[in-house]
């Protein structure tokens, strides 16, 4: 979402607590905001009153209180939420019944499954979710959807459920274990996808590449950018993209370990430009924390905000150490679109594992997370940035 200036430094005081695990999506649902991860037990701000909630749970925006009819039981982690239409969200996960297993639609009025959407997921589990109008695009570590073989990457009809048939992009070869997806973002016509593959549909995507969902083919735009090896405990490195309001490029945030003084993007944000198209396409700039992992990104416009566990930004030469230039900006920062160069904006998080989800809303920036300091300020797991 397009966001004029960057957001307060200072977060707003009115949304809940997650009291234990941590949150790994959020979504939006009208004036309702859904999040799911892999926990137990919220809290209203201002309030000691617990209240048990199975790995999601929603709250309204504009008070922050936790809604009590959404209480969907979910016998396993969260980790992709997507809006759907008619007031309700889709949930990926790891979870089985008492909903169709790793895929659900749920109504946020009050936490009851949609019958009449039935995609249950075999093979492995559910990573990211990206409805595009009447598609839900599903992307994971799977096999199967309903009766349908899928390699990690499908297309289904967002009231049904069904699998599109004439969508069948394939990851291949993987860098370790399962083929993954591990995030996805569209703009108009465009998906873009990286995870643990070296290929899609045969043509060399080292984690990284673009789809055209009008066609289902995939697009002349290839990158060796994350060909090479980081750490041998990180085989695949990417972590979370998203593009810019307008489409004109996309950001890629990486785990990896340290790499000084080479050309890998281990540990780093990147710019891409959406619409080049060729082999061996380079970022526009990069930016190396020197050792820490970035998990998640949300571009406005005014801002690319980066989360996860990291020390600094600006640090190219950095071991695990801060290097010439490196700036402190633990755990969340924010990137000019443009220099690649970190912006003033450091309201602090306590690091943890990392942000894993951000959202944007017009009133500002959703953060989620398994820390419970957030700008100086007691906020468990969830909390906001106002705009400004």
């Amino acid at each position: 979402m397009s966001q004029p200036h960057v957001v307060s430094e200072n977060p707003v005081d009115t949304t809940p607590h997650v009291l234990d695990g941590i949150v790994n999506a959020l979504a939006l649902v009208g004036d309702t905001v859904v999040v799911g991860g892999e926990f137990s037990a919220v809290r209203d701000a201002g309030s000691t009153r617990e209240l048990p909630r199975a790995n999601i749970f929603a709250f309204d925006l504009r008070t922050g209180r936790v809604l009590s009819g959404f209480a969907p039981d979910l016998d396993g982690p969260v980790s992709a939420l997507a809006a759907g239409p008619g007031g309700t969200v889709y949930a990926g996960g790891s979870f089985n019944g008492p909903f169709d297993r790793a895929l659900v639609r749920l109504r946020v009025g009050d936490g009851s499954a949609v019958p009449s959407f039935s995609a249950p997921v075999y093979g492995g589990n559910v990573s990211s979710l990206v409805r595009q109008g009447a598609d839900l695009l599903v992307g994971g570590d799977f096999s199967r959807i309903g009766h349908s073989a899928r390699t990690a990457l499908a297309r289904v009809d967002a009231e049904t459920g069904a699998v599109d048939p004439s969508f069948t992009v394939t990851p291949g070869d993987s860098r370790g274990g399962d083929v993954r997806i591990y995030a996805m973002a569209a703009t108009g016509g465009t998906l873009a996808v990286d995870g643990s593959f070296m290929t899609l549909d045969g043509l060399r995507r080292p984690q990284l590449g673009l789809i055209d969902l009008a066609s289902g083919r995939v697009l002349d735009w290839h990158t060796e950018a994350y060909a090479a090896s980081c750490r041998a405990s990180f085989p695949s490195y990417v972590r979370g993209l998203d593009f810019s309001p307008d489409g004109r490029y996309f950001v890629v945030v990486t785990t990896g370990g340290p790499a000084p003084r080479t050309s890998k993007l281990c540990d780093s944000a990147a710019r891409f430009e959406t619409y080049a198209r060729g082999d061996r396409i380079r970022p526009t700039w990069v930016n190396l924390t020197g050792g820490d992992s970035l998990y998640a990104v949300a571009v406005t416009g005014s801002a690319v905000y980066v989360g996860g566990h990291q020390r600094w930004l600006d640090n190219p030469l950095g071991s695990d150490t801060a290097g010439p230039g490196a700036v402190s900006r633990p755990g969340i920062g924010a990137i000019n679109p443009v220099t690649g160069k970190a912006q003033s904006w450091n309201p602090t998080r306590e690091r943890g594992i990392g942000v894993k989800a951000f959202l944007t809303v017009k009133k500002g920036l959703l953060v989620g997370s398994d820390t419970t300091r957030l700008g100086h300020e007691y906020h468990a797991r969830v909390g906001m940035f106002p705009a400004t």
